[in-house]
């Protein structure tokens, strides 16, 4: 692996940082938030982003969306022969950052919150100056915190609703499950632990039997059963209606990021 610079310090950097070998350094605002990677992952610190910028062969921008015009427009642009970019800022497409960055091999990637514990998945879309040699470089990078998958750009938003935003639905749905265990007098650790082994265990069914999500909901939705009485509950209340509105409402904020650029 290369020299790998990480502008931003957040949780997604520290993700790819805890499972990469390569010589990393890394740039933040945030001194403690340097200090405490520097201590837990023996990186070295940059005095600013130019340094990180220069320092390295891969510079990944792990920044928000709103913090990205700031970051780049206070670089100073190196020699930019031989130098990919990986963007993980959500919405801000390849476009723009080639307008922003012109003349670098860049790349944009969407992680998701899983990537923490090495079960993620990310999206990859590659811009026109990428290499077959730097892209499967990407992918290695990102498949030590999870799946990868390759996508054409314009799918980008979607998949930012979907596996980006996701995670945070499929948390409300556990909290949610938790809290109708106890309300019929489960104590919370013990409602807790089923529905996580519940959730674990349906996702995993459906890889490993190939089955649909419709297919295995009518094996366990026994006719005259309890499992169609709660779902006559979730039809009732447009449970999957609501979800698919959320994908489509996070997809919809990425687009408007986009085009705010």
């Amino acid at each position: 692996m290369k020299k790998i610079a990480f502008i931003g310090a957040g949780k997604m950097a520290e993700a790819l940082i805890s499972k990469l070998e390569a010589k990393i350094i890394v740039s933040d605002i945030k001194k403690s938030r340097l200090n405490y990677l520097q201590k837990k992952h023996k990186v070295k610190i940059a005095k600013n982003n130019q340094t990180a910028f220069e320092f390295a062969d891969i510079v990944v921008l792990a920044v928000k969306p709103h913090n990205l015009d700031d970051v780049v427009a206070g670089l100073t642009l190196p020699n930019k022969k031989g130098k990919l970019i990986i963007s993980i800022a959500a919405g801000i497409e390849l476009a723009y950052l080639q307008k922003m960055l012109p003349g670098f091999a860049i790349v944009r990637a969407m992680p998701n919150n899983p990537c923490l514990i090495g079960m993620g998945i990310t999206a990859l879309a590659k811009g026109k100056l990428v290499s077959a040699k730097q892209f499967k470089l990407v992918q290695k990078i990102f498949k030590a915190v999870g799946e990868v998958v390759v996508i054409p750009e314009k799918w980008m938003h979607a998949v930012t609703g979907l596996s980006g935003s996701g995670p945070a639905f499929i948390y409300l749905m556990i909290e949610a499950l938790v809290m109708g265990g106890i309300s019929e007098g489960l104590p919370k650790p013990l409602a807790l632990k089923l529905a996580l082994h519940t959730v674990l265990g349906s996702a995993a069914t459906i890889i490993q039997t190939g089955k649909s999500p419709q297919e295995l909901t009518k094996m366990v939705a026994s006719p005259g059963g309890t499992t169609i009485e709660g779902l006559k509950v979730l039809k009732k209340h447009k449970h999957a209606k609501a979800i698919a509105k959320a994908v489509g409402a996070a997809a919809k904020k990425s687009r408007k990021l986009s085009r705010n650029k």
